[in-house]
């Protein structure tokens, strides 16, 4: 296993650095990681970076089948357009987490911020996940277009909403899992609440029993059967704005 120490070395060269390890160790280790950007970028598969400390924007952008670990918070943009792999954050992540994500898996700790999952798609079995052990912010799932998203709202306080405003606006494909059922209001017109069926069920209880395990937590409190999901209302929701040729 290597070991990398990115104290004070600018994005740039700390990639290059990572690139040149990968090709002789898939087993990499980051220590004192401060804001550093696209950390994990197209990462190949067969590689695991672990890293200790805060990785900057676009952490894992393009990543193609590895895994990343994250000892702490992670800024905007993890797995931007991300296609495979897998990226669990021990703590809090920032805006725009899965943007455009089109495979693989990320899990997250803590909270989420605005815009998480906005775009995502799915093709075949590929099909997107993102996690979030907290709450998350705005426009969660916006032109979400395929995947999943996960929302449990552990460390919530009572009554306490899980999600901002504009929960699923755009929505045209994929399904949104929420702890507790929010206010309608803040749900956007595109997403509708259905029924959980087996499939909804066994989904989710593999991806819980995946979250305690990378956490370390015990979800026994978190029911299934309390669980609401989001789809879309139709597949072409703005349809009408575009002319016919």
């Amino acid at each position: 296993m290597k070991n990398i120490d990115a104290f004070g070395i600018k994005y740039k060269e700390l990639n290059e650095m990572i690139d040149e390890a990968i090709s002789i160790d898939g087993n990499i280790t980051l220590n004192n990681v401060f804001g550093q950007r696209y950390i994990g970028r197209a990462l190949p598969n067969k590689a695991k970076l672990t890293i200790n400390g805060t990785p900057g924007n676009d952490m894992a952008a393009y990543m193609s089948g590895a895994e990343i670990e994250v000892i702490g918070n992670a800024q905007d943009g993890v797995g931007n357009t991300m296609n495979a792999g897998k990226v669990i954050i021990h703590g809090n992540c920032g805006d725009t987490a899965g943007y455009a994500m089109r495979g693989g898996a990320i899990y997250i700790e803590g909270n989420a911020g605005y815009r998480v999952g906005i775009h995502m798609k799915e093709y075949q079995e590929m099909k997107p996940l993102i996690m979030i052990g907290g709450k998350a912010g705005e426009f969660l799932g916006e032109y979400m277009a395929g995947g999943a998203i996960i929302l449990l709202g552990l460390g919530t306080k009572s009554g306490e909403d899980l999600t901002g405003r504009y929960c699923g606006t755009g929505m045209h494909g994929g399904k949104i899992y929420i702890a507790q059922k929010p206010p309608d209001y803040k749900l956007g017109k595109e997403a509708v609440k259905l029924k959980l069926d087996d499939d909804d069920k066994s989904f989710l209880k593999k991806h819980l029993a995946e979250y305690s395990k990378y956490f370390k937590k015990d979800l026994s409190a978190l029911k299934i059967d309390s669980f609401v999901k989001y789809a879309a209302v139709n597949k072409n929701p703005y349809k009408n704005i575009y002319f016919k040729l």
